[in-house]
């Protein structure tokens, strides 16, 4: 069977996907969701004229020139609105946040007067329009300010609370259920007998999904058996999984069951074996509405291939406009050889020399079973199929890995 290009299977893994249903949350859950339909401001911010500092509101007219003396006939504090206009001759006592009074078309900070009883002294001219903030500074009731498939920050939050949205209208997170495979496998803080390993896949899996903003569902670990295997196919379906991640038995071993669960529960095959290194042995299919990722076993080889499709169907899901990781260039930091049929994604270094310019050195040993290496790399060198042999110094393409 030929090997299908990383292209033409990303292809096949997004095709259909879609935006998941709006659903609406409070804010407080809102924080990196993605926006399911524009928001308009339900309000005008701010809603009236407003000092922006201590002091006095006055007719700049009265207050035109230095020891101008005007008559106080009131107060106003944030939330307590004069219910008098301001006449000639006449101040009003204002505090940062209080609305300007009728009349009145100009602040004169306390500093720049002298109080004696009920009159103050204008010791520097006011200027019309000096220290208000007009209504609507900030934004006007109707005003689009947060767009459809927006991921929110933290700051839009507080926008759209200014704006008088107790909650707001979002994507779904999709749900990533994983289901580890293999009798070797054994959970973190246990003994290892011999010929067992720790099983380390899911939980770099489970914070990149949570990350691009899925809810990840933890299937355990399946032993090598067909019934096994099919049982935690049938509880990912239980839980109206979007995605079912499977990690390791993807390959063509005796005891590698995981295509052979998928065929008998009857997913719909898309790809067995895809032009890549590392993740040469990744499948896909569909179970119904359950799109189905089965990746290799080698903790490599699985946070590489799920970077490079998991990540884009998540982002895809979730309603996000832009849905795959951006690329960038770099130079090498050391000669690499010619490549061969699969498309390599090399773990590298980053630094950035005096000059300015940015270098990636692959790291030297790139075997898929090599979690240190990967945890010390900061991007993945990217060589295409049958790409030259390419020299330190020379151009090339590189994905940064999350922080």
């Amino acid at each position: 069977m030929a090997l299908m290009p990383v292209s033409d299977a990303l292809a096949l893994v997004l095709d259909g996907a879609a935006p998941l249903p709006e659903e609406k949350v409070a804010l407080d859950q809102a924080y990196h969701r993605v926006l399911a339909r524009d928001v308009a401001a339900l309000r005008t911010q701010p809603p009236q004229p407003m000092s922006a500092m201590d002091g006095y509101a006055v007719r700049a007219a009265d207050a035109d020139r230095a020891h101008a003396k005007l008559k106080v006939i009131g107060e106003i504090a944030a939330g307590r609105p004069f219910d008098r206009t301001l006449g000639p001759g006449e101040a009003a006592r204002i505090f940062t946040g209080g609305v300007v009074p009728d009349g009145a078309d100009a602040i004169v900070i306390q500093e720049d007067t002298i109080a004696d009883g009920d009159h103050v002294t204008i010791t520097e001219a006011a200027r019309k329009g000096r220290h208000i903030r007009p209504a609507g500074a900030d934004f006007h009731e109707g005003d689009v300010l947060l767009k459809a498939g927006r991921r929110l920050s933290d700051r839009d939050l507080s926008l759209a609370a200014s704006m008088n949205y107790p909650e707001l209208p979002v994507h779904r997170r999709p749900k990533v259920a994983l289901l580890a495979t293999g009798d070797e496998l054994v959970m973190p803080g246990s003994n290892p007998g011999p010929g067992q390993i720790v099983y380390s896949n899911g939980y770099a899996l489970r914070a990149l999904s949570r990350a691009e903003g899925a809810d990840p569902i933890d299937l355990g670990i399946a032993a090598d058996t067909l019934d096994s295997t099919v049982a935690g196919i049938r509880r990912a379906r239980e839980a109206k999984a979007d995605i079912l991640i499977t990690t390791g038995g993807a390959s063509v071993g005796d005891h590698d069951l995981v295509k052979q669960a998928l065929d008998a529960e009857g997913v719909d095959m898309a790809f067995w074996k895809i032009a890549m290194r590392p993740g040469k042995p990744m499948m896909h299919g569909r179970l119904g509405q359950m799109r189905v990722i089965g990746l290799p076993g080698n903790p490599v080889s699985s946070y590489v291939c799920s970077l490079l499709f998991l990540v884009p169907l998540i982002r895809k899901l979730v309603g996000l406009a832009q849905i795959h990781p951006a690329r960038e260039t770099a130079l090498l930091g050391r000669d690499l050889a010619a490549n061969d049929v699969r498309e390599d994604y090399l773990r590298a270094r980053l630094e950035v020399r005096a000059d300015g310019a940015l270098v990636a050195t692959p790291v030297t040993h790139q075997d898929s079973s090599l979690l240190g290496n990967l945890a010390l790399s900061q991007a993945l060198v990217i060589r295409p199929a049958f790409a030259p042999a390419a020299s330190a110094g020379s151009v090339c393409e590189i994905l940064r890995l999350p922080d």
